[in-house]
């Protein structure tokens, strides 16, 4: 348990902001969101909302462990190499695994793994708030997705990546096996996403949408047709979180194993899978005049679903 108590100068400041600044850098605001709405977080002993402003000499009481500005190297976090020179480390993520470090899990995370391989990349970061937390890495895929990553190894590279990912430059192809028929073999789905109002996940944007919309564009192909499911190849145009699970949830074909977006209809299916069935397959761009190019097989879980499908 940490107690953290108030000094004037962080008075009126809301609680969210406070700590997500000043004590949870290697984590996001909607998790502390959560945090405060299920009374892990307290202030003067009593559960408060996001939206709380500070009082000096409150007293903040954080219950469940965390250390602060610590990134820790984990030779034990499997890391499977596809790539690697002077300029960038190419992985294929295995599902179940967390990207980076967050207030809840801080040892056994993909960025671990990797600062314990490649000790320089522990300064590769940018000055925004956590970014010491994120070192190298240019994008993300969820927990429980599987596939090719690409990390930065120097600054200039860093900075480089981020500013192809941020115009497009980056083609990124994920295959996915989604409930149900698809109306059309091909499309493009141009759905904005806006945070729900919970935080906990994303949600398609309409007029009466409180938290910040964002455009976001998703182009998909049918690859196969089963019974009950169709196999998909899915190229997402923008990037925002969890933005292939959302779209199609929104079509009415969910990601299979999806246990945040799949309708309760469908979860009475009862498909048994630790995770959705969602890999990111493919990336491709230049770096500074050089074509690059990797990919990943379907891993042994997603193979194996496929292989039993009636």
């Amino acid at each position: 348990m940490e107690k953290i108590k108030v000094a004037k100068n962080a008075a009126g400041r809301r609680i969210d902001k406070f700590l997500a600044r000043e004590f949870f850098s290697s984590t996001t605001r909607a998790e502390i969101v959560r945090d405060l709405k299920a009374g892990r977080i307290l202030v003067n002993k009593k559960a408060v909302k996001s939206g709380y402003f500070l009082r000096e000499l409150d007293e903040i009481e954080i219950n469940f462990d965390f250390q602060k500005n610590l990134l820790a190297a984990n030779p034990n976090v499997p890391i499977k190499i596809i790539f690697k020179d002077p300029q960038i480390i190419v992985i294929d993520k295995p599902a179940g695994i967390q990207v980076h470090p967050d207030a809840h899990e801080k040892e056994k995370t993909l960025v671990n793994g990797l600062v314990a391989l490649f000790p320089e990349i522990k300064n590769v970061h940018d000055k925004t708030p956590g970014a010491e937390f994120r070192p190298g890495i240019v994008h993300r895929l969820d927990k429980n997705t599987s596939g090719v990553m690409v990390v930065a190894r120097t600054a200039e590279i860093l900075a480089e990546l981020k500013r192809m990912f941020q115009e497009r430059e980056v083609k990124k192809i994920y295959t996915a096996l989604v409930h149900g028929k698809l109306k059309k073999s091909k499309d493009e789905i141009r759905k904005p996403i806006a945070r729900s109002e919970n935080y906990r996940k994303q949600t398609i944007a309409g007029k009466k949408t409180r938290t910040k919309i964002r455009p976001a564009i998703t182009r998909y192909r049918v690859l196969h047709e089963f019974a009950k499911y169709s196999m998909v190849e899915a190229v997402p145009k923008t990037g925002r979180m969890h933005q292939i699970r959302v779209h199609f949830s929104f079509l009415g074909n969910p990601v299979v194993g999806d246990a945040l977006y799949c309708p309760r209809y469908l979860k009475r299916e009862r498909i048994v899978l630790p995770r959705h069935l969602l890999h990111a397959q493919k990336i491709s761009f230049r770096l500074f005049g050089e074509r690059f190019s990797f990919s990943s097989p379907l891993p042994a879980d997603f193979s194996n679903f496929l292989q039993n499908i009636d």
